[in-house]
């Protein structure tokens, strides 16, 4: 027996969030599981350019889901079909959605009928999530069509998996249409929880489980986009969420507590680099080292062999990414190892994408002033060469004058003198739309940190994403962070962080909070998680001076650590990799689908799938034990990571029905959605949506 999986998302060969990377990490584990022609990712075409480098264009492998794309073709929809161009190469369809603007009244009017929410016309994403997820719809119900055509009234077991609000239209109006699939909603960060956590005078962890939701979505304008993301957790078959922090917030925003808990794995493959990664750390170091050499011309006199390099990088969100409690806290750490009297300078990188004019006047100036001395000395160098071989093969042994001339010293001097009196080496290598009112640079200059001769903490505000091209620092994010020796990443909202798991993959030790979904997985599996390069700073309940303390306290004990600690240290973390390994954590969507066929499956058909199952999981790998670590064993905690909520007790003592937590109803009191999806008012549809 065989059945379908359908993964629905915007970011589908469409570059934009975190989510691209869980889909495209995930495909090939997703792959080996479930068959290729049985395993299609769909998502919406954005422009022809990101559609070259992204796909090859050709058709799908199943001839019935070809016929259905073209039975959509034919009523005038744009699809393209083909391969996603990353390993295990999997079937894409991408949905033109302008193709299919002319039915938005209509299916805005649909959806309002059916489900009461509506929202603004002026809203462009509100508009193209309506439009993606009919167009998705309409692809099950064809599907569904096509299928029973050409197997004798045969309905395929299909599974049809949506990610994130933006994608979650689609799996609604097929659970209202009664489509004959199950149905599987994956939140990444609530809708709502972003927002509120973005709010620097709402205090979002104490008051979680008093929040008015209506209330605080109306205030922001999103109550329509609330709507939608609760009504898709409500309806799903199944409703899986990253990380037991965000199931928490998801139980108490959405209304529903997620059956199964997903957490985000890494393709190892691509990152790691066994046996590699310290030679690769040095390389990527001396890069760096190049770069400091440029933008401190003139004011280079701390020792680039005694500095720490420190990095933090993601989205440009100041609060929910925890940049405010960086800086403050490198503020801190500055003032303590001055106080120490420290020979230890530390460098700390800010990577975001901000909005920026041009680079900086004086960061290019210092880097090619930088080059052009690399280039003197080199000169300099093939003449004292030639000099030295010249006397040397007339059986003199050279005296230092013969060695360097008046002109040498000269054009050293020049040199020398030439960088003396220079402006302080600029915190920013960019200029930004709103200097004045970037808070990155207003908190840098509140906390006095303005790269200072006396200041043993340097700061470098980057705020561009780095690529080899660049002209200041050429390379991309992946040798930058193999170059440096810890990732700082303090975020107050972060339903996971794939970056502190690409540095742990990379060999770089990090630090991460306990308001991140993977700083929660990592203190629930590993015991003394800090042994093995993984930082965890308490910040769901100390205040923000406390936190700031904590974490300055961490970055001083890891700049107190001698070289040989350090590589130590990278070992162990490196040898994490395959605990964070897709094969490893694919396992927990795998339960997740297991779930929802036996929510709409009979018993006898449910027990062919747990044996098909069995027979795939054979592609996972046991999770890692920690015994041969070079330290000792750090025991897993007994509480399973993935959990059932129909296995957990609630806190009354009775089991979870797993049913949505209540009813839904409209401002005048019309029922929207039910316990009972029975008591739902809607009329039948034909399979074929139009």
């Amino acid at each position: 027996m065989e059945y379908f999986t359908f993964e629905f998302s915007l970011e589908v060969a469409n570059k934009v969030g975190g989510i691209y990377q869980v889909i495209k990490s995930k495909a090939p584990v997703s792959v080996d599981e479930l068959g290729y022609s049985n395993y299609v990712l769909f998502g919406a075409k954005k422009n022809d350019r990101a559609l070259r480098t992204e796909v090859e264009q050709c058709e799908l492998q199943n001839p019935i889901m070809q016929r259905t794309i073209e039975a959509m073709r034919e009523r005038g929809v744009g699809v393209t079909t083909g391969k996603w161009l990353i390993e295990s190469v999997p079937q894409v369809v991408l949905f033109d959605i302008p193709s299919v603007a002319g039915y938005l009244d209509g299916w805005r009017r649909e959806f309002a009928d059916k489900t009461k929410i509506n929202g603004p016309f002026e809203d462009i994403e509100y508009n193209d999530t309506i439009l993606y997820g009919f167009v998705c719809a309409w692809f099950i119900g064809e599907w569904l069509h096509q299928y029973k055509l050409a197997n004798e009234d045969r309905i395929p077991l299909t599974i049809c998996h949506f990610h994130e609000w933006l994608a979650s239209v689609g799996m609604i109006m097929a659970r209202i249409r009664k489509l004959n699939v199950a149905t599987i909603f994956t939140t990444h960060a609530t809708l709502l929880g972003r927002y509120l956590c973005a709010d620097p005078a709402f205090d979002f962890y104490t008051n979680l489980h008093t929040v008015d939701v209506d209330y605080e979505a109306g205030r922001r304008q999103i109550y329509h986009r609330y709507c939608i993301e609760r009504a898709a957790a409500s309806l799903s078959h199944v409703f899986t969420a990253v990380s037991q922090i965000t199931a928490d917030e998801a139980e108490h925003l959405l209304k529903r507590k997620p059956d199964v808990i997903t957490p985000n794995g890494l393709n190892v493959k691509r990152w790691s680099a066994p046996h590699e990664f310290q030679s690769q750390h040095q390389k990527s170091k001396e890069k760096i080292e190049q770069f400091m050499q440029g933008h401190f011309y003139g004011h280079l006199d701390f020792d680039l062999d005694n500095t720490i390099y420190m990095f933090t990088a993601g989205r440009y969100e100041y609060r929910n990414k925890g940049i405010d409690l960086f800086i403050e806290a490198l503020a801190r750490l500055n003032k303590k190892l001055m106080d120490e009297q420290s020979d230890v300078t530390v460098a700390a990188f800010m990577i975001f994408n901000g909005k920026t004019n041009s680079f900086n006047v004086e960061s290019l100036e210092g880097q090619s002033q930088s080059k052009a001395l690399i280039e003197s000395t080199r000169k300099l160098q093939e003449r004292i060469g030639q000099r030295i071989y010249k006397s040397v093969t007339q059986g003199h042994i050279p005296e230092a004058s013969e060695i360097i001339g008046d002109e040498d010293m000269y054009e050293i001097k020049s040199k020398v003198y030439g960088a003396e009196g220079r402006p302080l080496p600029p915190i920013t290598t960019h200029n930004l739309v709103n200097d004045a009112k970037d808070p990155v640079l207003s908190k840098l200059r509140e906390c006095k940190l303005h790269n200072n001769w006396w200041d043993r903490v340097k700061v470098i505000f980057h705020p561009e994403f780095l690529k080899p091209t660049n002209p200041l620092l050429p390379m991309d994010y992946m040798e930058f962070a193999r170059g440096c020796h810890l990732g700082v990443f303090p975020s107050y909202y972060e339903p996971w962080g794939y970056t502190p798991a690409e540095c742990t993959v990379m060999g770089i030790p990090s630090v991460t909070t306990n308001l991140s979904g993977y700083g929660c997985w990592m203190e629930e599996h590993i015991e003394n998680a800090w042994q093995y390069g993984t930082y965890v700073i308490d910040r769901r309940y100390p205040a923000f001076e406390k936190a700031a303390e904590d974490l300055a306290d961490n970055m001083l004990g890891f700049c107190k650590q001698t070289r040989r600690q350090r590589i130590i240290q990278r070992n162990r973390t490196e040898r994490l990799s395959d605990f964070l390994d897709w094969k490893n954590l694919g396992r927990y969507y795998t339960e997740a689908r297991k779930l929802a066929l036996a929510r709409v499956l009979p018993e006898n058909i449910q027990e062919e799938i747990e044996l098909l199952h069995r027979a795939k999981m054979g592609a996972f790998k046991r999770t890692p034990s920690l015994a041969n670590l070079s330290i000792a064993a750090s025991p897993f905690n007994s509480r399973p990571a993935s959990r059932l909520a129909s296995q957990d007790d609630d806190e009354d003592g009775e089991k979870n029905n797993n049913e949505p937590i209540e009813d839904i109803y409209d401002d005048d009191g019309t029922l929207m959605f039910s316990k009972d999806m029975n008591e739902v008012e809607e009329k039948t549809k034909d399979l074929r949506v139009y």
